[in-house]
């Protein structure tokens, strides 16, 4: 077995078991009236979605009472809720618990429930049934805690008969962490920021400063580190409150930096910003904040560094702010909230004190640095255009999460063409206006000026009809491609021809001497979509999806009844069962019997005669992904031609 597939070796059984766990109690409240109160334990990072949610997204939790009328609606517990960034809505759901009570009249002596739900952690995602039967005599009882992958079914019609079944005893299900990916967007920030006019001219009268009152060259040293370690620390500082938010649930943080208000303030705060960059005004912190800052750090101890410090971020947040409030919201929007709020703030001060504690130690290459100037001025323009592309964003959050329909994605991507173009033609000398006095430029600013005019050619794609491979570059900027002016024929991923049943896909497997890839998926899935548009849209790996197999889609989630011919009874190992009545429910029991798995996404590699190529994979970094699927492929074309196993007209 490849060294990979040792990130994680685990029984697919146990990925959603006891995820949610429900128990009820029917309480009389009249001769044949009762209060059912419903119970769920939720585990732990898991998300059990509402009982009322907007079409398009997640699959609500509900509630079939077959021998009882619900009277009224369902009470209890308030779900929480939170824009979702991928189904672009804002959606309720429970963490933890909940309890709801429904008022219903019966005249048996058990009340007979299936309750029907979704869940999701930030890897997979699971769809259940549960059937309960409630005494009215006031009996507790609690849904059968049954191992759903152990099952059996009706005649075969559902079996594969798989060969390599051994690769099943492990599946690769990581996920990169990406507070590296923040931390390196930080250190760019602060980076930027020390070319600004606020903080750049700083550098060589502070580094002079210690140099010059310090008795050694030895305490310039240590007392420039002080500088440096205390402004990283005031930034880390920043995001501390953050943390405390809720309990240290980074869904909230989610949630304020994706409201829709918040995400309107946003953007006119963003408008602001580009306004204040473009000259129009200065944006500062109150005068009495930096006297008092400044006043302290004229102790001579440690202390007063730190102040001065603080001092220095008071004094650059007409230049700092815009990019800090870029990171705040951009690391809050994301998964792991905080923290990635924290690993941001890290690298935005580790930037802005490098120079500080760099040059402390070769002071020479103090006289190296290029002198202030109108170029300063530029960078601060630049800045300018920036926001004003960053500001979009959030309009186009409020758009899409209120359906307004105002920004769709051509729209969002021809905005922001006509931005950089402005910002292009800036840089080469144009709009006179909003240049430093007297008119400066470089042969850099000119490079610059001609790479941003060739990313708007880049942009150009992003407007044309059937460009179902999104734009690289601007991953996670613009909104969706299904949100878009026009129309697309395919239902399938980033339109690829897939097959939605899994003998038609066998069969065309056959006819084109393919391998099968098998996507385990769900129309509500958050995490099939995010495999599909941040993973599957990777070019290597789309031009492998587009080739090389044949791609099969089975959602779990499909609730389009079966024939009557094409229902089935499936058996589980307590000896209860239940009949197959949706295309979903088929597909979900097609997966339990075959793979021992019951959470999505779920892909297994395998040929049309059911040999395994190499273990599946669930949710997981593009890189460890394409990895896989060329492994796989690998395999299918080492061993001998497909033969078919029935003959096709």
């Amino acid at each position: 077995m490849k060294p990979i597939y040792l990130l994680l070796l685990v029984a697919q059984s146990l990925w959603a078991q006891n995820t949610v766990q429900w128990s009820a109690q029917a309480r009389q409240t009249d001769s044949q009236t009762y209060d059912v109160v419903l119970s769920a334990t939720i585990a732990e990072n898991w998300k059990l979605y509402g009982t009322d949610l907007p079409e398009g997204g997640p699959l609500p939790t509900v509630f079939k009472w077959e021998n009882a009328s619900p009277v009224g609606a369902i009470q209890g517990t308030t779900p929480k809720t939170g824009f979702d960034p991928i189904f672009q809505m804002e959606l309720s759901y429970f963490t933890e618990g909940a309890m709801l009570v429904q008022a219903v009249e019966t005249s048996a002596d058990d009340i007979q429930l299936t309750i029907e739900y979704q869940a999701c952690d930030d890897a997979i995602c699971i769809f259940r049934e549960e059937n309960l039967v409630i005494p009215t005599n006031g009996t507790l009882v609690n849904a059968i805690d049954r191992d759903l992958t152990d099952i059996e079914v009706e005649g075969d019609i559902l079996v594969l008969d798989l060969k390599n079944t051994a690769l099943l005893e492990a599946s690769v299900a990581t996920k990169n962490s990406s507070w590296w990916g923040i931390f390196v967007l930080g250190l760019l920030g602060g980076f930027l920021a020390l070319l600004t006019p606020c903080v750049f001219p700083l550098i060589p009268l502070t580094v002079s400063y210690f140099s010059k009152s310090s008795t050694s060259r030895s305490e310039g040293i240590r007392r420039s580190l002080a500088y440096m370690f205390s402004i990283i620390g005031i930034y880390v500082l920043l995001s501390l409150p953050f943390h405390f938010l809720d309990q240290l649930r980074p869904e909230v943080l989610n949630s304020i930096a994706t409201n829709v208000v918040l995400n309107m303030v946003f953007f006119v705060v963003f408008l602001l910003f580009a306004l204040s960059f473009f000259g129009l005004f200065d944006i500062t912190l109150p005068a009495s904040w930096t006297s008092k800052s400044d006043e302290a750090s004229a102790k001579s101890n440690y202390l007063g560094i730190f102040f001065m410090a603080l001092t220095l971020a008071l004094v650059s947040f007409s230049c700092t702010g815009p990019i800090l409030g870029s990171l705040l919201v951009g690391s809050l929007t994301a998964d792991g909230g905080a923290m990635q709020l924290t690993a941001g703030m890290l690298g935005f001060g580790t930037a802005l004190a490098f120079p500080f504690g760099f040059l402390s130690f070769f002071p020479n290459v103090l006289s190296k640095l290029p002198k202030s100037g109108g170029w300063l001025h530029n960078v601060k323009v630049s800045l300018g255009f920036i926001e004003l592309a960053l500001a979009l964003k959030f309009l186009s959050n409020a758009d899409m999460v209120q359906s307004w329909g105002l920004m769709p994605r051509e729209l969002f991507i021809g905005i922001w063409m006509l931005i950089l173009l402005l910002w292009a033609v800036f840089l080469l000398g144009g709009l006179s206006f909003l240049h430093a006095k007297p008119k400066m430029g470089s042969t850099l600013q000119k490079v610059l000026g001609i790479a941003v005019l060739v990313f708007v050619g880049y942009l150009a794609q992003g407007i044309l009809p059937n460009q179902n491979i999104p734009l690289r570059a601007l991953s996670g900027f613009p909104p969706p491609t299904f949100y878009s002016v026009y129309q697309t024929d395919s239902d399938c991923p980033l339109g690829l021809d897939c097959y939605k049943d899994f003998e038609s896909g066998k069969a065309a497997a056959i006819a084109q001497q393919k391998p099968i890839l098998l996507d385990f998926t769900g129309w509500a899935c958050v995490n099939c979509r995010k495999v599909e548009e941040n993973i599957w849209t990777k070019p290597e790996i789309f031009e492998l999806l587009s080739n090389e197999v044949v791609l099969i889609s089975l959602y779990v989630d499909d609730r389009k009844p079966l024939t009557e011919e094409d229902q089935q009874m499936i058996t589980y190992a307590d000896g209860s069962s239940r009949t197959l009545k949706t295309v979903g429910q088929k597909w979900s029991a097609f997966q339990a019997l075959n793979f021992k798995s019951v959470s999505q996404p779920y892909y297994v590699l395998m040929l049309p005669d059911g040999t395994l190529l190499n273990p599946p994979i669930q949710y997981t970094d593009a890189n460890t992904y394409l990895v896989w699927l060329k492994e796989g492929i690998i395999a299918s074309k080492s061993r001998q031609p497909l033969i078919p196993a029935f003959s096709i007209d």
